[in-house]
């Protein structure tokens, strides 16, 4: 009797195992967005303007992701490696970046072509990424171009922002404490007064 139970407990946490297998790789592979613009969250993923509000979560390998114009409100990707991918025009809000690294990601305006648009300065900040009240805490971000990113009300406590472009970017209500600016470029960037606090060795932005 002690046998057949021993046997069945060890057939049931094998049946459990390989169910839990394979709920994880079905979320590795789960298709992100609505009508024909899908994607699959993985490596150079081409994610441009998908629609996904509030439920995405990933966590694993998104490097060089293109996540261009995509509209992902309260995305959950903690921990994520996000190194490369671009942003640019993306919106955010409330996403969380907890602990990932996105060293070298973009986030900068998607530029516009046509006779009328206007070149450098803040002009140019049409189009632009929405990380307002997001959580970016002990985030790497070197190198990252987040320039006219709307960062109000962000948290980036303790974020690596060495080489950083900042450029017209909207800094208000930001926590910067403890995180790292040196070398960032913060020309024309506003609502800069949680400077304090932060390691910064760039010229400061008006308030």
């Amino acid at each position: 009797m002690r046998l057949t139970l021993k046997v069945f407990c060890l057939a049931f946490l094998a049946v459990a195992l390989l169910a839990g297998s394979a709920t994880s790789l079905a979320h590795q592979s789960t298709n992100i967005g609505k009508g024909t613009k899908r994607c699959v969250p993985e490596p150079g993923a081409d994610c441009r303007g998908v629609v996904e509000r509030w439920t995405v979560e990933y966590h694993g390998d998104l490097r060089k992701a293109k996540f261009t114009s995509a509209v992902l409100h309260g995305a959950d990707f903690r921990g994520a490696d996000l190194r490369g991918a671009d942003f640019r025009g993306a919106k955010l809000r409330h996403a969380d970046f907890r602990g990932a690294n996105l060293k070298g990601a973009r986030f900068d305006p998607v530029k516009q072509t046509g006779k009328n648009t206007k070149q450098g300065g803040a002009g140019a900040c049409v189009n632009t990424a929405d990380l307002s009240n997001a959580w970016l805490v002990d985030v790497n971000l070197t190198d990252v171009n987040l320039s006219c990113t709307n960062l109000t009300g962000a948290n980036l406590f303790g974020a690596n922002l060495t080489s950083a472009n900042l450029n017209y970017a909207t800094l208000t209500n930001v926590m910067l404490t403890n995180a790292t600016l040196t070398n960032a470029t913060l020309t024309g960037a506003t609502g800069c007064s949680t400077v304090q606090g932060a390691t910064l060795t760039a010229p400061p932005c008006a308030n």
